[in-house]
């Protein structure tokens, strides 16, 4: 019953953690905003799409996911043998949860992107990575909107 007991509160803890960190994540979408943003002056400029690549945005890796991991790692190995034997359980259950926690946060976190090549109207050619939340393809016409920080995003 113990055990039981025990993997319904790693379960928990490891939803919360998900949920958590997916939540945290910050947004890399042309179609989001960030508080800072908001109500700043920003400029735009025009293109047109030369090239749409699909890739790849890493995900965060914080100490929050080798945090929760490491503790729902302990409580689970806390719940194996007796003696010193729970405790070197354990304290490896608390370094594997620790290990795969960090990967599950960069797992978690990681989206699918858009490496989009724009040909400006006044002929320079650059290229601005976002997530894959919109529709891009060569030959549109785009707004390439640059931030006061120099956050760049392209828009149709």
């Amino acid at each position: 019953m113990k055990n039981i007991k025990n993997s319904v509160v790693v379960f928990c803890l490891m939803a919360m953690v998900s949920i958590f960190v997916s939540g945290c994540a910050s947004s890399r979408s042309g179609q989001v905003y960030s508080r800072d943003e908001a109500r700043q002056v920003q400029t735009v400029e025009t293109g047109i799409v030369e090239s749409v690549k699909q890739v790849l945005i890493e995900g965060t890796k914080t100490p929050v996911g080798t945090a929760a991991g490491g503790v729902a790692g302990g409580v689970l190995g806390s719940t194996v043998g007796s003696g010193s034997g729970r405790t070197l359980a354990t304290v490896f259950g608390a370094l594997a949860g620790a290990a795969a926690g960090t990967v599950a946060e960069e797992g978690i976190t990681r989206k699918q992107g858009l490496e989009i090549v724009v040909k400006k109207d006044d002929g320079q050619t650059i290229v601005v990575v976002q997530e894959a939340d919109m529709v891009i393809n060569p030959g549109d016409r785009v707004r390439i909107i640059t931030s006061s920080q120099g956050a760049t995003r392209v828009s149709k």
